[in-house]
């Protein structure tokens, strides 16, 4: 068999937030070998947060989104491998297998490959008009319909797609978000949270629709003009964004054997069960202690970020397990929303602070403790409330309610 066109000591597959910080960590943490860093997209690596938020409003130039500048990858001797993809692993042979047919050996891999942005499967959902949130060049084909759209239907209530919505809305768009559960952002966040969320929006001029079932997406001419509900009711579209989670892309390490399903398993080091094969951020399903030990699979860049570092500092030689708490945010018209820790599982609820005053935390408890806190506009909660989360604390309802009271106060 003829040899690889190339090998690399570390070979890192997906140049998101945790394929670039894992050959920076790389470096950081002394390791000499060679790196490559591939990636399906032409651009170097960039910050995927602000495609939905200041990208698609045209505030942020794509330049600024640069994880790091052009010059920093080769000054680390860092090879990148751009516009190419890979379709299988020989994991025997140490070898992946490229999409043009060209095969690269590795000594060690990491897989930080995130995950493809889930497509409508209804009647229609291949027509011209119709798109999804992931990746720039996903925004840069919004942003050229977008001059001739008047309307716009966002399907999924989520956090990408209530981001769109006040992006479009801004824009001077037409919106009308369709969520097929009884609330917004019902998978991440509590019943108080999704109520603040929808006013707000509808507050805005966007149009809500909940318990809605999508069934066709009509066109005209090949392109989307109507999408159709279960109800046979009719919403008019000159464009729909559907916002509706990922799919973890581990197709070639599960058909190497991998063991896995929705992502691909991993250890507190971040292996797999493929040896010398690793695997990080969105598409890494982990069992994670502040989800009560739960495999789990989160998307969000303290994630990658975090298992990024504990993968490469394993590989150089410096175990350390991978222990961190979970944070989020989002940005919607002038409301910062900081999330730490997970919700999941909880049965009390705790509102600390007004939300008329457009500054408030939700805190979310199990059997008296403290499992997260959504805290909206509310900084100090954020930093401070990490502490709490972090130990489980147990606090006094009327403390942890008194938004009088900081929560540096409350750590036992």
């Amino acid at each position: 068999m003829p040899q690889p066109a190339a090998v690399f000591d570390v070979l890192i597959v997906g140049a998101g937030h945790g394929g670039a910080q894992a050959a920076n960590m790389l470096r950081q943490q002394k390791f000499a070998g060679s790196i490559a860093l591939l990636s399906g997209e032409p651009h170097l690596p960039y910050e995927r947060p602000p495609l939905s938020k200041e990208y698609l409003a045209g505030e942020k130039e794509f330049r600024t989104m640069l994880i790091q500048p052009e010059r920093f990858w080769p000054d680390r001797d860092i090879t990148l491998l751009l516009d190419r993809w890979v379709i299988s692993l020989d994991p025997a042979a140490h070898e992946v297998t490229l999409a043009d047919g060209a095969r690269i050996g590795y000594g060690q891999l990491i897989w930080a490959a995130g995950g493809n942005p889930r497509k409508l499967s209804c009647e229609g959902h291949g027509l011209a008009g119709v798109h999804t949130v992931r990746a720039r060049a996903d925004i840069d084909r919004i942003l050229l319909e977008l001059p001739a759209a008047t309307s716009a239907v966002i399907i999924g209530g989520g956090y990408i797609g209530l981001e769109t919505a006040a992006i479009l809305t801004k824009l001077g768009k037409s919106v009308i978000v369709l969520e097929a559960a009884d609330r917004v952002l019902a998978r991440v966040a509590g019943a108080p949270l999704s109520r603040f969320y929808e006013a707000e929006h509808r507050a805005q001029g966007v149009e809500i629709r909940l318990g809605v079932v999508v069934e066709a997406l009509e066109g005209r001419d090949g392109r989307v003009a109507a999408v159709r509900l279960g109800d046979g009711s009719r919403v008019p579209a000159d464009i729909v964004i559907a916002g509706i989670g990922i799919i973890a892309a581990v197709e070639p390490l599960l058909d190497a054997g991998a063991k896995g399903g929705n992502g691909v398993e991993v250890d507190e080091f971040c292996r797999t069960s493929l040896a010398d094969v690793f695997a990080i951020g969105d598409c890494a399903l982990h069992a994670n202690k502040f989800a009560g030990g739960a495999k789990i699979r989160l998307e969000s860049v303290q994630n990658a970020n975090d298992q990024a570092a504990t993968a490469a500092k394993f590989i150089a030689g410096n175990p350390v397990p991978y222990e961190s708490l979970p944070w989020f945010w989002s940005i919607q018209y002038d409301l910062r929303l900081q999330t730490v820790g997970l919700s999941t599982g909880h049965d009390e609820v705790v509102l600390r602070g007004d939300p008329a005053s457009r500054s408030f935390s939700v805190v979310y408890l199990k059997e008296g403790r403290i499992l997260a806190l959504d805290c909206v506009n509310a900084t100090a909660d954020f930093a401070q409330g990490r502490a709490l989360a972090t130990t489980h604390a147990q606090v006094p309802r009327e403390k942890l309610s008194d938004a009088s009271v900081s929560l540096k106060s409350l750590r036992l």
